[in-house]
């Protein structure tokens, strides 16, 4: 016990070891497992039809190009490692396919619409936005068309800046170690953007848009690394592969790697709720025992949580903090007198008021 109390101890005093912990605890309050994986079945609705609705687009508006259409189709399916190579392999079966393009259209929008009213879901628990407070299904809906089309005009940008990067390639212009760390540069900065505004867009919330440039800047490296890893699975472990395998490789790939960047959107959105909200330090032990000494930031949190479930505005809900179950010894090896003092409004080590 007397360890743990050095280490909770520890956590509290340096930000850099008891920021992540929080995080990590309030996306297990959060459910987060639970919204990453409803933002990733929806995502796999919509993504297919989605990439077709781009193709057939680009096959029918570049149709007397086609060496640069594929080089734009290049550039914008290689941002999905696993499905994309599948599209631009069969690209000529979607060439002026009305039934393709109308396909794409309706999926898009139905899957796109529930990817966006999964993100709002999530945005909204994650920032602690009371029922009553959230928009009806019809704002709602509204709301995830206007997140939809930010979507598309970010996919756009991003598309142009791969294709020029190409179309330098392909003119002969050798593109150096600057140049290159300078388009990544560019594609992650305009990922930050596309974060921000998901997060200003489709959470209730009053959000500092200040404050969260620093979180969708890490948000938006961890999405291009997982890209990149996205393309390292495909070359080395579905090249060659048997047909069977390779389906269920394709299929398996691609939820596991909508899975992996839900995760990463809700690790954003997480790290960017207890920054603004100012959620840690947590206690060590605070998601296994009740004999624990609360921090400020944990019952910040808890009463949070409870205040998400007022369903009217004339509902009122008060949270109460009683003292800790008494024990020969309080958590971390303090005396239970001492926990009840701290929990009693005595001087918290943690700083800052409640």
């Amino acid at each position: 016990m007397v360890a743990l109390r050095r280490i909770d101890d520890f956590q509290r005093r340096h930000t850099w070891a008891g920021m992540p912990l929080a995080v990590v605890y309030k996306f297990i309050d959060d459910q987060g497992m639970y919204l990453a994986a409803l933002l990733a079945y929806y995502g796999f609705l919509s993504l297919f039809p989605l990439l077709l609705l781009l193709v057939s687009t680009l096959a029918l508006l570049l149709d007397n190009d086609p060496g640069l259409r594929q080089q734009v189709l290049d550039s914008a399916l290689h941002k999905f490692p696993v499905l994309g190579d599948q599209l631009r392999e069969n690209i000529h079966t979607f060439e002026t396919n009305g039934v393709a393009l109308a396909t794409g259209v309706l999926g898009s929008i139905y899957g796109g619409l529930g990817v966006a009213q999964a993100a709002q879901h999530a945005l909204n628990k994650i920032w602690a936005v009371p029922r009553h407070a959230r928009p009806n299904p019809l704002r709602a809906r509204l709301r995830g068309l206007g997140f939809i089309a930010v979507l598309a005009v970010g996919l756009v940008a991003t598309t142009a800046l791969s294709a020029a990067a190409s179309s330098a390639g392909s003119f002969g212009l050798r593109l150096g170690v600057a140049s290159r760390v300078a388009s990544a540069l560019a594609v992650i900065l305009l990922n930050s953007v596309l974060l921000v505004l998901a997060v200003r867009i489709l959470n209730q919330a009053e959000v500092d848009v200040r404050g969260l440039w620093r979180t969708a800047v890490g948000g938006a490296c961890a999405w291009q690394a997982l890209q990149w890893g996205g393309a390292y699975y495909v070359r080395h472990f579905l090249n060659g592969a048997s047909t069977t395998y390779g389906m269920f490789g394709i299929v398996l790939g691609l939820l596991a790697w909508l899975y992996l960047g839900a995760l990463v959107f809700v690790f954003t959105a997480e790290t960017g709720a207890v920054r603004a909200y100012r959620l840690w330090p947590r206690s060590l032990l605070t998601p296994f025992t009740d004999q624990v000494r609360l921090s400020r930031a944990d019952r910040r949190a808890y009463r949070s949580y409870a205040e998400t479930q007022v369903f009217k505005d004339s509902q009122r809900i008060t949270v109460e903090f009683r003292n800790a179950p008494s024990a020969p010894t309080g958590t971390a090896g303090r005396p239970a007198k001492d926990a009840a003092r701290h929990d009693a409004g005595d001087k918290d080590p943690d700083g800052g008021a409640d």
